[in-house]
């Protein structure tokens, strides 16, 4: 069943709503959800991966290589090509919400919201687009298990770290279609409150101390990472100005890429022409923005699928040189979904990317916004912007226990939830869940045998690695 591009009308009271859920049930039973089995004209998926990378800068790309080439997570991070691939063969709903289009477990995180509030919610919508609410859902167990895996979780901790992402997805969007509309639109996940849970899971015995100190240090260090730290650690002062500290490949001043040719002032005369277009995209008028001025820019390798996308961080000053601004823009390209549903009805795939972003978040960063820029290549691409850093945490899957998977999995699950619960039908996708363990166990099996295929790719990406079909490159 293909979707269209735009999320589920609302249509009819609550008990039609809760109809249009039954009857779905009717086209897509909740248990056609489980398994996977790859089908027999599947594309290979070292084509797919290399096909991705047509428009990356050629030498960040083996830094891309090396990075997905670390574990089976890493690689099912950078690989959200071949699983849009994937859960397109797969049943669905019918019902569609804005997707995160890259729903993995390391997606999500600790951020500060405009009124300066920690908060809790997904922190990545490179591939945001309408499509079926299922797909998120399935990607984020599956980085769960493919996660349990690497970090040697027993086959019994897995499936039960998977049943809680689902179960505690379902149990939010029932809560959700059952709220007053606009609690059910307000509600986020501040930090404070995981805390306040925690202690009450201490209280049960269902949590340990040390889960409460970990998540309490964890909270303590995001507020630490605030955009002034950031300016500690990346910008430097030189001649009684400051600049970019340049530490290649990982990140190169804007002055060491430049043509020969191009003098500095027309960097900056064309930065500040930018700069004042993206204001205009932007969610307020009298914005702080326009109190600053551009003084430097870099390239700088983001993430794991991101590698090899330009991304840049610019630099601002606004009274004087102790009063920085941190922005990073980063090019979007066409959703890997849009190969499997509708393109973007947005012309500019920045805007779709804070469009979305800013209908799925429950608050999202006043800086905000998007721009189109012409490279030295001549191309036109296409950015958003943001705050480099700002209150910014996230979990360590390195050192993540099991005991703490299984929170973290409520958490994801339950946050997932309200971001969909904004955009689509809560009330129909609530019934069409229902209010037993079926729809659970079914999603489930599904990510163990995705985790299979995961596992299948990674050793094939290994071996193109090994035959010289893939080059790796280390980060320093």
């Amino acid at each position: 069943m293909r979707p269209v591009n735009d999320p589920a009308p609302i249509i009819g009271t609550f008990a039609d709503r809760e109809e249009v859920g039954r009857e779905a049930r009717q086209r897509s039973p909740r248990s056609a959800h489980s398994g996977w089995v790859a089908s027999s004209g599947r594309q290979d998926p070292i084509a797919v991966l290399i096909g991705q990378e047509a428009s990356r800068v050629p030498e960040l790309v083996p830094i891309r290589h090396a990075r997905m080439r670390l574990s089976p997570f890493t690689f099912f991070r950078g690989a959200a090509a071949l699983m849009a691939m994937d859960l397109a063969e797969t049943p669905n709903s019918g019902i569609t919400v804005q997707l995160c289009g890259d729903a993995h477990l390391s997606n999500f995180g600790l951020f500060a919201s405009p009124e300066r509030a920690l908060i809790f919610d997904i922190n990545d919508f490179d591939e945001t687009l309408p499509g079926p609410w299922e797909w998120d859902l399935k990607r984020l167990t599956a980085s769960f298990e493919v996660m349990g895996r690497h970090r040697n979780y027993s086959l019994t901790r897995r499936r039960a770290i998977a049943l809680t992402v689902v179960r505690s997805y379902r149990e939010k969007m029932r809560s959700a279609a059952m709220a007053p509309v606009l609690t059910a639109w307000y509600d986020r996940l501040a930090a404070d409150q995981v805390t306040a849970w925690l202690h009450q899971e201490h209280e049960a015995k269902l949590a340990k101390k040390k889960h409460i100190k970990r998540a309490e240090g964890v909270i303590a260090k995001a507020r630490t990472r605030d955009s002034l730290r950031a300016f500690e650690k990346l910008v430097e002062v030189s001649g009684g100005g400051i600049r970019i500290k340049a530490d290649p490949p990982l990140l190169v001043p804007l002055s060491d890429l430049t043509p020969a040719g191009r003098e500095r002032e027309d960097n900056e005369e064309a930065m500040t022409r930018l700069l004042r277009s993206y204001q205009t995209t932007l969610p307020q008028q009298n914005h702080p923005l326009r109190e600053f001025e551009f003084v430097d820019m870099a390239r700088k390798v983001v993430g794991v699928g991101s590698v090899g996308n330009r991304a840049w961080i610019i630099l601002l000053r606004g009274r004087d040189n102790d009063d920085p601004l941190l922005l990073q823009a980063k090019q979007a390209e066409a959703s890997v979904l849009e190969r499997y549903l509708p393109a973007s009805s947005y012309e500019n795939h920045g805007e779709r990317v804070v469009k979305g972003q800013r209908l799925m978040q429950a608050a999202s960063d006043i800086f905000l916004g998007w721009q189109q820029a012409e490279a030295f290549d001549g191309q036109m691409r296409d950015f958003y912007i943001r705050q480099l850093q700002d209150w910014k945490g996230s979990a360590d899957v390195e050192t993540m226990s099991a005991a703490t998977a299984m929170m973290y999995a409520r958490i994801c699950g339950e946050t997932l939830a309200r971001a969909h619960a904004r955009s689509g039908d809560r009330v129909a996708i609530a019934s069409y869940m229902g209010t037993s363990e079926v729809f659970d166990r079914a999603i489930a099996q599904f990510a163990s045998a995705y985790a299979d295929q995961n596992d299948i790719d990674f050793a094939a990406f290994c071996h193109a690695v090994a035959d010289g079909r893939l080059e790796t490159k280390a980060d320093r």
